[in-house]
């Protein structure tokens, strides 16, 4: 290889402006005042703050107030629509708080003196990166340590005929205005997700799923209720099915998908918008990782051990990109560990993130919460007879003054092993899940037995309640 002209030199450089770069990049700089730098060519924040988790919970938010709006009335409230949801407004507004975000993760950087640079990094060798910069030039960055943070993209299916004529996760923040009828494909979580914010706001929605029940890495009990709700919601449930082609229609511009189900061909018609979410495939692709001798597995994951260290001793990756957990807080704590670890001293030179017990919520309609193991993945572990399941399936008083046809489900499941009883999986849906999931993630996280949740007085009356009174 020819010798490289080297323009800049640093101690830590980061390729990826998403949550876990930004946040390891700060905790080096600002802890341990390492040299550091980082390097993202789209917005700072990544998929979360531009299109993920931010203007996601937004939108849910949106939804909420629509489906409270509607159980107004049995409360004794006169509240009429004078006008269909401003959508328009709304993405303004939430477009707008992206933006503000960005300025502050910026502005976050220059005050822990982190050097930003807005350019696209490709690997030369283990130490240099070559930057291409927005006016074209380039620059090459020596570093000592190099972190990839480069997170993963929206998969779009190239063996559908028409498949370019939808869009991805990614595309759903970019819908201008409120459609009349959408076709999801996926049974994640991202999929369930903005199918119950669809219906909430009133349009026709398609989703389209493989099995019988979507959210399969769920619980059982998880997949089996919330797939049930969404068709009582009025989602339209396409289950068994498989996408085959989609075409547009040249008048009215709107969409049309050919499908197969249990019942043979089918078509739907007059989408508006078809959006696949059917899983993100990492951005390793012409980066220069193989320059480097950065291992990747068959799916394109950066592999690392559980230090985040890849196949290179100076080269190190996590978040999105490795495949493990993918979660935004996942990724920040893996961050700041590697920072403790790499700059800290000998003190946290055994430091790294347990990936085990990482609670999890799905923000459909009912709210997900999970975890630790499901019952089958206990069962299969450490055998039947060790596994006892406590559950409860109950009303929420929120629904107390409602008809029965507008109640929806509350269900809560402790898996737990052996005599002591130790809870090894917790999963809960209903009102409230989000919040109350944070607290018992922590109980689950310091190996909390069945005898520690039944001797913790319940707060009454609240459906979490139910969770330390289980028989």
């Amino acid at each position: 290889m020819a010798p490289v002209s080297i323009s800049k030199e640093t101690d830590y450089l980061v390729i990826g402006g998403g949550s876990g770069g930004l946040a390891s990049a700060r905790m080096a700089s600002s802890k341990f005042g390492t040299k550091a730098m980082i390097v993202e060519g789209a917005r700072l924040g990544g998929t979360c703050v531009n299109v993920g988790c931010v203007p996601k919970k937004i939108t849910f938010n949106a939804a909420a107030i629509a489906e409270t709006l509607h159980d107004a009335k049995p409360y004794g409230f006169s509240v009429q629509e004078t006008a269909p949801f401003d959508w328009a407004t709304f993405k303004q507004k939430r477009d707008a708080y992206v933006k503000r975000l960005n300025g502050i993760y910026e502005r976050n950087l220059e005050k822990d003196q982190v050097e930003y640079v807005h350019g696209w990094a490709r690997l030369l060798s283990r130490h240099e990166v070559e930057v291409t910069l927005d006016d074209g030039s380039k620059q090459v960055v020596r570093a000592k340590k190099i972190l990839v943070a480069v997170g993963g993209n929206p998969t779009v299916p190239p063996q559908i005929p028409g498949a370019e004529l939808g869009t991805n996760s990614d595309g759903f923040f970019d819908i201008a205005t409120l459609p009349k009828k959408v076709a999801l494909v996926g049974a994640g979580y991202i999929a369930v997700e903005f199918a119950g914010m669809f219906n909430a706001l009133g349009v026709e929605t398609h989703l389209f799923i493989r099995h019988d029940t979507f959210l399969r890495h769920f619980d059982p009990m998880v997949q089996e209720t919330v797939t049930a709700e969404y068709e009582r919601l009025g989602v339209h449930l396409h289950k068994q099915s498989s996408p085959s082609r989609v075409e547009k229609d040249d008048g009215s511009g709107r969409l049309r998908m050919h499908y197969k189900d249990k019942d043979g061909e089918a078509v739907l018609s007059d989408i508006d918008h078809l959006i696949w979410a059917i899983g993100r495939t990492p951005a390793t692709k012409d980066i220069g990782l193989e320059a480097a001798g950065v291992e990747l597995d068959d799916k394109g994951y950066i592999k690392v051990d559980k230090y985040q260290n890849t196949a290179v001793d100076n080269i190190f990756a996590l978040g999105d990109v490795t495949g493990q957990v993918e979660l935004t807080p996942v990724a920040i704590a893996a961050g700041r560990r590697l920072a403790h670890r790499l700059f800290g001293g000998p003190e946290f030179s055994a430091l790294h993130l347990d990936y085990a017990n990482i609670p999890s919520v799905v923000f459909a309609h009912p709210e997900v919460g999970s975890i630790g193991l499901t019952e089958p993945q206990a069962v299969e572990k450490y055998g039947r007879d060790q596994v006892k399941v406590y559950s409860t399936s109950f009303t929420a008083m929120y629904y107390a003054m409602m008809e029965a046809d507008h109640k929806g489900p509350t269900k809560y499941k402790l898996v737990c092993v052996g005599p002591e009883e130790k809870v090894v999986g917790l999963h809960i849906l209903g009102l409230g899940s989000g919040e109350m999931l944070q607290g018992f993630g922590v109980a689950v996280k310091m190996g909390a037995t069945k005898k520690d949740f039944d001797n913790v007085v319940a707060i009454h009356p609240t459906s979490a309640e139910e969770l330390v009174t289980l028989k």
